[in-house]
């Protein structure tokens, strides 16, 4: 009866560390860290004049929020998003896709869900991506700059 009361004691401590061994935790961006993210890359693109979108999608690529500035281009909504995206997949700033291009590795170009243009930024938080932002309607400098103001607010979600 011991033996067997140990022997199903032992079996539960496996499955309990099985069970763990298929989870993982992770820090996920919300709403509210979206939210706050697309404020700081608002008002440094208003402060510079700029007329952009801001995409921020989480670490799958998937749109949290999208904020087209008054008088942007249309054209520049699919634009910022698929530069988030790109940056939140393969966990890369949009312009390394960009450089590979400029730099005769064009092959980069047939990259699934990869879009070469300069300004998606990761948004990182304790060393992992947890999502991206997109920025597009001005120069790739200045798209990316503005993106770079919303991403760094990220800092400020790391856990101490």
């Amino acid at each position: 009866m011991i033996r067997s009361m140990m022997l199903a004691a032992m079996t539960m401590v496996l499955v309990v560390g099985v069970a763990n061994a298929q989870l993982i935790e992770k820090t996920a961006l919300t709403l509210d860290g979206a939210k706050k993210i697309a404020a700081a890359a608002e008002a440094k693109a208003k402060a510079e004049g700029a007329r952009v979108v801001i995409a921020v999608v989480d670490d799958s690529g998937n749109l949290l929020l999208l904020e087209r500035l008054d008088d942007t281009q249309v054209a520049s909504v699919n634009v910022g998003i698929d530069k988030a995206r790109t940056a939140a997949i393969y966990r890369r700033p949009s312009k390394v896709f960009e450089d590979q291009v400029k730099n005769g590795r064009v092959s980069a170009l047939a990259l699934h869900g990869a879009v070469a243009l300069q300004g998606g930024v990761p948004i990182t938080v304790n060393g992992k991506v947890i999502g991206a932002i997109g920025v597009s309607g001005e120069t790739p400098q200045q798209d990316e700059d503005i993106a770079v103001a919303g991403a760094a607010v990220a800092a400020s979600f790391a856990k101490q």
